[in-house]
Order: C-alpha cells, then sequence, then structure tokens
C-alpha cells in the first residue's frame, strides 16, 4: 500500500461545522447521518475552505465536510456558458460548494481551492429569495451547477426542499443536473411538470478514464429508466462532448445503449455541447492537472472563454446530433 493512500482519512471524517448553524435543524440530521466522524467548531468556513497552500488533487481522496450558514449570492444570473432551453429568466443557485466527484474536465478544480465539501444549511433563504424573484414573472432555475446535489441527497437533502417549493410555486421550473444513480432517494415523491431530471451521459470509456468516483453509464441509464417509469420530466445531457481518440466509435455506443433501454418518446429532451471553460478557470485547471490528456488540447480562446475549434467541435456536434436523431425526434435536441 502506498504510503500517502495508507495515511488518508475516509471521506467526511472530519466535519467541520460555522458556530452561527450548530443548532439548525440541517445540521443535526448531518451530524447524526455521520455519527462517528469528528465534529470541529470554527467561526467561517472560509477559515478551512480558503486557507492557501491546499492540493485539490490530494484532497479529492480524502474530502471533508463543512457545514455553512450562505449570507449572500443566494441567487445568480444564469451563465453564457450554459443552455438556457429558451427561457427567458434564467437563474441558478448554489447552496453546496464542490462535488463528491472528480471529473477531469471540470471547471470547478480551477475555481476552488480546496476539494472541501461546503453545504449551506440554511437553504430556507435560498428558497425566500426565489420567491421574491418569481412573485411577478416565471422562471427558469437550475439548482445543481456548482455540486451534484442528488448525489448527496441522502446526506442534505435538497432535491426534497427544492421539489416542496416547485409543487408550490408554479411561476418556477427547476433544473436538477445530476451524474449520479442515486434515484432511489427521491423515488417515493411524486412527480410534477415544474421540476425536470436532468442527467449527464458519457460514453463508458470516458466514466472509467475521465469521471473519477462517479457511477457507470449502465447504473446512471438505470436511474434514468426508473424516474422514467415514475413519470418525471426527463433531460438527457450529453455535455461536454469530449474529442478523444475514436470519440464516433464512444458516443454511438453510447447513445445506442441509451434508446436500447429508454424509450425516446418520455425523454422530454436532449442538450448535446462540446467543452468550454472560463480562460483564467481553464489557466487553474492545467496548472492543477498538468499531465491531463484532456486538457492538454490546443483550445482557442473565443470570447475569454476557452473552446475546441470550430472544425473539432462541428465535428463533434455534427457526429453526435446526426447519430441522436436515428432514435429521437430533432426537435427534441438543443445544441449549445
Amino acid at each position: 500500500m502506498k504510503l500517502d493512500s495508507s495515511l488518508l482519512n475516509s471521506d467526511f471524517s472530519h466535519i467541520y461545522i460555522e458556530k452561527s448553524v450548530l443548532k439548525h435543524y440541517k445540521t443535526k440530521k448531518i451530524i447524526k447521518y455521520f455519527n462517528k466522524s469528528k465534529i470541529i467548531e470554527i467561526d467561517h468556513y472560509k477559515d478551512i475552505f480558503s486557507r492557501t497552500n491546499q492540493s485539490f488533487k490530494h484532497q479529492k481522496n480524502s474530502k471533508k465536510l463543512i457545514l455553512a450558514q450562505k449570507k449572500d449570492n443566494f441567487v445568480y444570473n444564469g451563465s453564457e456558458m450554459c443552455d438556457d432551453f429558451g427561457n427567458e429568466n434564467f437563474y441558478y443557485t448554489s447552496d453546496i460548494m464542490n462535488c463528491i466527484y472528480n471529473c477531469e474536465y471540470c471547471y470547478l478544480q480551477g475555481m476552488y481551492t480546496s476539494a472541501n465539501i461546503v453545504v449551506f444549511v440554511n437553504i430556507e433563504d435560498t428558497i425566500r429569495k426565489v420567491r421574491e424573484i418569481s412573485k411577478s414573472k416565471k422562471i427558469y432555475l437550475c439548482i445543481s451547477y456548482d455540486s451534484d446535489i442528488l448525489a448527496l441527497e441522502n446526506i442534505a437533502r435538497f432535491t426534497e426542499d427544492w421539489y416542496n417549493e416547485a409543487v408550490n410555486n408554479k411561476n418556477i421550473t427547476i433544473e436538477l443536473r445530476t451524474k449520479s444513480a442515486n434515484f432511489k432517494s427521491i423515488s417515493n415523491i411524486i412527480p410534477v411538470d415544474n421540476f425536470i431530471l436532468a442527467w449527464t451521459l458519457s460514453p463508458e470509456f470516458i466514466t472509467r478514464n475521465f469521471e473519477g468516483g462517479t457511477p457507470s453509464l449502465n447504473n446512471r441509464l438505470n436511474s434514468v429508466k426508473q424516474a422514467v417509469e415514475k413519470g418525471w420530466k426527463i433531460r438527457l445531457c450529453i455535455d461536454p462532448i469530449l474529442y478523444i481518440k475514436d470519440f464516433e466509435k464512444y458516443y454511438d455506443e453510447m447513445i445506442s445503449t441509451i434508446f436500447n433501454k429508454i424509450d425516446s418518446n418520455k425523454i422530454n429532451d436532449i442538450s448535446i455541447g462540446t467543452f468550454r471553460v472560463g480562460k483564467e478557470l481553464y489557466k487553474n485547471m492545467k496548472y492543477k492537472n498538468k499531465k491531463s490528456y484532456l486538457l492538454a488540447y490546443p483550445f482557442v480562446d473565443k470570447e475569454g472563454y476557452v473552446c475546441y475549434t470550430e472544425k473539432h467541435r462541428k465535428q463533434l456536434i455534427e457526429f453526435v446530433n446526426q447519430t441522436l436523431k436515428k432514435y429521437i425526434d430533432s426537435k427534441k435536441i438543443f445544441i449549445y
């Protein structure tokens, strides 16, 4: 056994808790869930999360949990690098910072110095802010961009909180995006029309080699199938499509596998897009992953973010789009 591996603590062996949320009901439930973890009281989450000289890469092998209070920036305007699916009032929230998975192409490694997970337990304040915004207009709200909320549902129960708001507030349409196979955690919930479950799917080759810790394609599809059978509105996301050797083979196999298992008529829509990330985030990502095969591509700068050359982007999009059209109505395919 390697020495650095043998010295690692398991994920969430330590839980750092801001003193201001020690008595919050979410905090109590999480502590009960991790009843063998060491509890450490802190004044502010940034004292742990934003320290200098941290190793994002090594922390991914032994993540710690930080419970905190969100005090501002409850809701953000939707990013221009994300598809709004034709919705005019596009917002997203970030009640969990960081992800339990370790995808080589993930922008979070360029955004944060720490791989630890921050859970802002006072989600009721975020929901209150969303309620205020949606009083006078219909909004499209993505709740799982800077983390994978469904993957952490057993811990935080945030999906259930947002579901309850969707039931009572028809001015919001919620999208939850995930790579998890954890549909069972919400399988007892009755689906509603303004709550979309969106699964990001990748070829098994990519899942195994570049998406550390994520469920296999087959396991994700099993969750999708369960959700479809329960009547949920389902979105599939083939995004980012990655430019790798023999990509045609891998994406063709994946799309065939998807529709051998899932009835295309029961899919609401499909989103496809290629790798793109903010220029500064990319610099940080590449610095932390000097040996990364994916990040070694000679990306081009396009209005402040990096992406594949137009030739390769078109090649990727065209192939995936045309392959999808063999199985599903083109009107259901959104291209970013």
